[in-house]
């Protein structure tokens, strides 16, 4: 009997541990705290930078133009036929050089009238002016009664009245003959002829112009310099520029003059350079990129382009003024490689946040974390 029922005790030894430390381990897991939900506090925290003078410089590249120092449309001044066109585009003309004649029979007609009229008026006067003095020396000789008083002062009437017709047929035959050289288109400078608008045997009047002339010696090369860099730039005499024509090439240009005044439309100032053209590498109409060194008189604010906030009504950076936020009105400069140029009312060794938003109030206080 002992024998028999001493594996049964073993066997409920065995399971009575076994449930023991089952129940062990449960008891021991419920107890383990769970943090896994539990996160760490956040704390408000702004990086911020100490605010310095520097000196602005800066390499702008802005559009420019050439245009031909002179222009000229040349008109027939009276209408008529060519009569001989003896230029071409491309053409190289002096000062005074003569380019079209224009055939106006009328006009040649009226000059052959008024030449007549003023031989006739001229030879009239002649003998008027040739009567009164015979008759004004035979009143001179010694023996009186010779020629009446009356008959002295009609030839001097007719003497005078003859002179004033000639002088009239003289002014009117010039300006007929000044008409008469409307005929001959003349070149009014030296350069080259660019455009040309008629042949031998065209009908041509005062509307549609003939020829087109360029002094090309010597270009203007225009820029439209923006508001902001006209004050930085106004030291700059002699600038390089460059055309497409010429890559990696760069040619001269002296500032000659300004227009000194802001166009309201673009808020630019033309600024006109010279620019030397006598071996007519250039071409006037080209386009061409124009290099202005920009440098301020004095010391500028320059701050990372994040630590200005632009809003509809303003442009603000916040400044820490007694630990709390404070917005500064400034207005915005010229953008640099070292920063952004601001204006307003700011001292050398103010604290301005690196990053300005319109969501940090003013008055608001944070852990202003000084970046150096």
């Amino acid at each position: 009997m002992i024998n028999q029922s001493f594996p049964h005790k073993r066997s409920s030894s065995f399971l009575l541990l076994a449930l023991l430390v089952t129940w062990t381990a449960c008891g021991n897991h419920d107890e383990k705290p769970d943090n896994t939900h539990q996160a760490a506090p956040s704390q408000d925290t702004a990086i911020a930078f100490i605010l310095h003078t520097d000196t602005l410089k800066k390499t702008v590249e802005l559009p420019a133009e050439l245009i031909p120092y002179q222009r000229a449309e040349l008109y027939a001044k009276v209408q008529g036929f060519v009569r001989t066109m003896k230029v071409d585009i491309g053409a190289r003309v002096q000062k005074g050089q003569t380019l079209a004649i224009i055939e106006a029979p009328e006009i040649d007609t009226k000059l052959e009238e008024m030449q007549a009229a003023l031989q006739a008026a001229r030879a009239k006067y002649a003998g008027s002016k040739d009567n009164y003095l015979r008759l004004y020396r035979a009143a001179q000789a010694p023996t009186p009664g010779i020629v009446a008083p009356v008959d002295l002062e009609r030839g001097l009437e007719q003497m005078l009245a003859d002179s004033a017709a000639y002088e009239a047929a003289r002014k009117q035959a010039q300006a007929s003959k000044e008409v008469s050289g409307y005929l001959y288109i003349i070149a009014p400078f030296t350069g080259v002829i660019t455009a040309r608008q008629a042949d031998a045997g065209t009908l041509v009047g005062t509307t549609v112009p003939l020829l087109t002339i360029q002094d090309d010696h010597l270009l203007r090369l225009r820029i439209a310099v923006p508001e902001a860099y006209t004050a930085s730039a106004s030291a700059t005499h002699t600038i390089p520029f460059r055309v497409e024509a010429y890559p990696g090439r760069s040619f001269p240009a002296v500032l000659a003059r300004k227009s000194e005044t802001i166009d309201p439309t673009t808020r630019t100032e033309l600024w006109e350079f010279e620019v030397n053209n006598s071996h007519r590498e250039l071409k006037s109409g080209a386009f061409a990129y124009a290099q202005f060194n920009l440098e301020r008189g004095g010391p500028s604010f320059l701050v990372p382009p994040s630590a200005i906030s632009t809003t509809q009504e303003k442009k603000f950076v916040i400044r820490v003024k007694d630990n709390k936020a404070e917005w500064v009105d400034v207005g915005q400069g010229i953008a640099t490689d070292k920063g952004t140029e601001i204006l307003g009312k700011l001292a050398a060794g103010d604290t301005l946040l690196v990053k300005a938003t319109d969501e940090r109030k003013p008055g608001t206080t944070a852990y202003w974390k000084v970046r150096h």
